[in-house]
């Protein structure tokens, strides 16, 4: 939806390559809110029932309650949910409720507001993002899922702290594998956090039980503490690879369509969109991207770790 973000997290855009002089997509470049709504109802007209908005930090796009209202305004629209920083969340919390938007989603890495502003590449404040998560919850949004990503030596310390904060909010913390997603994080496999080493870490403190999934190719894998307190997620694209249950499609700014958030290449719609292209010439490009799709790039990660590693797309242009 858009690439900019008001974060220069490490792991997605280091403030070493991203910095002032960076230059992000023009408005021409760049699908507009219609566009993102008439794509939208062509992939819901193919059996797409949940939507989410994105970024980069999709605060940052004007008129958001606009194409929020637009897009819950389509026909089999069951859940449209929006992941975002937080740093804007005060302000916008109440026209996204109002708008018609269903959920939120938090990104956190840290509860330490020293290890939060590294995180953030020194552009975070921990207790305007804490605001934004308060005035949420006035807005009416409810069990909020938290998204942090762990990494051994960086915030995985941290884990126990964060969870003890949200424990009996009714929001979700889900722990996230740190991933090689894009080509520029530096990404190493012995700075990854196994789930179930955390997992171990979080019933000696707190006893918690499996929950089945919500759904068929659910990517986390959900527990509930035994004493009531609430539940937890762990998201294990590394160790416990699920690309084989993932029906998940992306749309970057630009246009172009991603079947796989490791993908190295995707489907362009933006020009046949500047071209004329018919409801019926789009929904015929993005049937057949879809019905072609073989991703599996988390399951053949170690064979591909030992040949060339190919390049990805930036995770700040598709999402988490």
């Amino acid at each position: 939806m858009i690439d900019r973000c008001n974060f220069r997290c490490p792991y997605c855009m280091p403030v070493s390559q991203y910095g002032e002089d960076y230059e992000f997509l023009r408005r021409e470049h760049r699908l507009s809110s219609e566009d993102i709504v008439r794509v939208a109802r062509i992939a819901v007209g193919l059996g797409v029932t949940k939507l989410r908005l994105t970024g980069g930090e999709p605060l940052l796009v004007k008129r958001l309650p606009e194409l929020v209202a637009g897009l819950a305004d389509i026909d089999g629209v069951e859940d449209l949910a929006l992941t975002t920083n937080g740093m804007l969340l005060a302000d916008a919390a109440p026209g996204l409720k109002a708008a018609g938007l269903h959920r939120l989603t938090l990104s956190l890495d840290s509860i330490d507001e020293d290890v939060f502003a590294r995180l953030s590449g020194g552009r975070g404040d921990l207790a305007r993002v804490l605001d934004g998560l308060q005035a949420a919850e006035a807005a009416g949004f409810d069990g909020i899922k938290i998204n942090t990503v762990v990494q051994r030596g960086v915030n995985d310390a941290g884990v126990l702290g964060l969870l003890e904060h949200f424990r009996g909010s009714g929001h979700v913390v889900r722990m996230i594998e740190y991933m090689d997603v894009g080509n520029r994080n530096g990404w190493r496999r012995d700075e990854v956090v196994p789930s179930r080493e955390l997992l171990e870490r979080i019933a000696q403190r707190w006893p918690v039980s499996p929950v089945a999934e919500n759904y068929p190719g659910e990517v986390a894998r959900r527990y509930r503490y035994d004493d009531g307190a609430g539940e937890i997620g762990f998201i294990s694209s590394v160790t416990m690879p699920f690309c084989g249950g993932c029906h998940r499609a992306r749309l970057a700014a630009d246009g172009t369509l991603y079947t796989c958030l490791f993908a190295t290449q995707g489907t362009r719609l933006l020009e046949p969109i500047r071209q004329g292209a018919t409801d019926a010439e789009l929904e015929s490009i993005v049937r057949r991207v879809w019905l072609a799709r073989d991703d599996r790039y988390s399951e053949r990660r170690a064979a591909e770790r030992r040949a060339a590693r190919p390049r990805k797309v930036e995770m700040y242009r598709v999402g988490g």
